[in-house]
């Protein structure tokens, strides 16, 4: 059974960090492409964070760049999104999703699997 599970997620005050985790289990990681996207309270599902099979490539959403940084460890089968200075904007839940493409979509449905989500709120 393929599982991504997401970690890590809490509350905090603006300025403060977080550091999710994604654990896969089932499945390789260092045969997928992988992503990190968000919904926040009454907004749909949006990409924040897009990182290729090695990780040598990430590619950040404006509204993210310069605070979160993506990385993965193909061996322990785990992918991190470290946010620092985060904003009550940034308040969503979190998933982590695996694509097969090689590089990285923009597009949900491209995506295979999907974690359950985890929650982030920043207060202000």
């Amino acid at each position: 059974q393929v599982q991504l599970i997401e970690s890590g997620g809490g509350s905090v005050q603006a300025g403060g960090s977080l550091k999710l985790a994604c654990t896969a289990s089932g499945l390789r990681l260092s045969s997928f492409s992988m992503a990190w996207f968000r919904q926040a309270p009454g907004k749909e599902r949006e990409v924040a964070v897009r990182i290729n099979w090695s990780g040598k490539n990430t590619y950040y959403e404006d509204s993210v760049k310069g605070r979160f940084t993506a990385s993965r460890d193909n061996a322990e089968n785990t992918m991190t999104l470290e946010m620092n200075n985060l904003r009550p904007e940034d308040t969503a839940d979190y998933y982590c999703a695996a694509s097969m493409s090689a590089n990285p979509p923009n597009q949900e449905n491209e995506y295979l699997y999907w974690g359950q989500g985890i929650r982030v709120t920043v207060s202000s």
